[in-house]
């Protein structure tokens, strides 16, 4: 099986077009290797997914005939991602709310439109 396919298939990707720009763009591995969209994947085989700033990284247990439902994915794949990638995830998140606490600066254009809610809703009451 095409290595875009099994991603698509195991519900890494949300469309196949996905997996296979990921791949183009390098962020897919296959036992350490970059790979193209078309290669072909094996059980046993080791795989690199970049997505979303993490490196998940799973072993194929079976090739999978079809998309499966999410239930049924760790029947053909084992996960073997660190749970320091999704740490770094969480720390990144606390990195990007440190730049800009809410209601310091200007206002955002969510932040303008509940303003200007709040005024017509104030001129109706005094009316």
């Amino acid at each position: 099986m095409r290595i875009d396919k099994y991603l698509w298939c195991v519900r890494y990707f949300k469309t196949r077009s996905l997996a296979t720009t990921a791949c183009k763009k390098g962020h897919i591995k296959v036992n350490g290797a970059t790979v193209k969209p078309s290669r072909e994947v094996y059980p046993q085989d080791t795989i690199e997914v970049r997505k979303d700033q993490i490196n998940y990284s799973l072993k194929i247990n079976d090739l999978p005939p079809n998309r499966v439902g999410a239930k049924l994915v760790d029947i053909y794949r084992v996960d073997t991602t660190p749970k320091s990638a999704f740490e770094a995830q969480e720390l990144l998140k606390f990195a990007k709310d440190h730049y800009r606490k809410k209601g310091t600066g200007r206002p955002t254009k969510k932040d303008r439109r509940d303003i200007e809610d709040y005024r017509e809703e104030h001129d109706d009451t005094e009316s």
